[in-house]
């Protein structure tokens, strides 16, 4: 009896900025085809045109290969295989300088195989192209450190984030989220998902600096001395998402960060980084964005 086993290969995904670790997977089946438009729109644009480069040359380099399996099937070439290359580079392109042409029936049908291969090849680039220079995204800063300290004579967790472009984000929303280990009745482990309560997760108009906040009391998970302790034993690890609708492209957009307890700055604030010009303007000074100082 036949099953239906994965082929047992082994992967690693590459880490992406704000994430704490990479992903490796094993015995997963190998199927590079069926997510190739997510895996192209997925890649860093050095990434995306260095493979557009590979593919094109390596497409040249096979039609060259082909024509010089009959000789004499392009005029004017010496049969080398610089001259088969150079001509498919015109023939893949649709240029066409003439100076080179298709001599024999073979010669014909392969310019016209390749001449379609053209086609189809560009207009998959250039959607590809389109589609990943279109994709809204947000170009929202996260500090570096989360701070824990005193305001208002009351204990905080506090996130800061800072919107990089000049326009606003549209109701924004920040969601952050604890991720634990946990084990079950029956000694089953899991990773147990839950959200940290803010004073405000929202805002109508995120345009500067946000500075969002979790107020310490007795249910909380940094309630208490031995807080940390608790949150190393299960391997906590700290999530942040951000939604909202950039007002320039009426897009909804997205950040995401993620922090782990060495990230953590107890016993510190934000160092304040807005202030004001005599003329009204509002100064938002970068420099400091990312520092804590000792709360006093």
């Amino acid at each position: 009896m036949r099953t239906n086993m994965a082929k047992p290969w082994t992967e690693t995904v590459r880490s992406r900025p704000g994430d704490l670790f990479q992903i490796v997977t094993i015995g997963r089946r190998w199927a590079p085809i069926q997510d190739l438009y997510h895996r192209v729109l997925d890649l860093r644009w050095s990434w995306y045109f260095a493979s557009i480069g590979f593919g094109f040359f390596v497409t040249n380099a096979l039609f060259a290969c082909l024509y010089l399996l009959q000789p004499g099937s392009i005029t004017n070439s010496d049969g080398s295989f610089r001259d088969a290359f150079f001509f498919s580079v015109q023939t893949l392109a649709t240029i066409g300088y003439g100076g080179m042409a298709p001599a024999t029936l073979y010669g014909h049908l392969l310019v016209t195989v390749e001449a379609l291969t053209g086609l189809l090849s560009f207009a998959l680039v250039t959607g590809a192209t389109f589609s990943k220079f279109s994709r809204p995204n947000a170009r929202v800063l996260f500090s570096n450190k989360i701070a824990v300290g005193t305001r208002n004579g009351e204990r905080f967790v506090m996130f800061r984030m800072a919107n990089e472009r000049h326009n606003q984000i549209v109701e924004a929303q920040l969601r952050v989220m604890l991720l634990q280990d946990s084990t079950t009745k029956e000694g089953e482990r899991l990773r147990t998902p839950s959200d940290l309560k803010l004073v405000r997760d929202r805002t109508a108009f995120f345009r500067l600096s946000w500075t969002a906040s979790h107020k310490i009391e007795a249910d909380s998970p940094f309630y208490g001395d031995d807080a940390l302790e608790k949150l190393k034993a299960a391997k906590t690890e700290i999530y942040l998402s951000l939604t909202g609708i950039d007002e320039t492209l009426a897009q909804t957009v997205h950040a995401r960060r993620a922090y782990a307890l060495e990230d953590i700055a107890w016993g510190t604030r934000f160092k304040d980084v807005i202030s004001g010009t005599a003329g009204g303007a509002r100064v938002i000074d970068y420099r400091w964005f990312h520092d804590v100082v000792p709360d006093t």
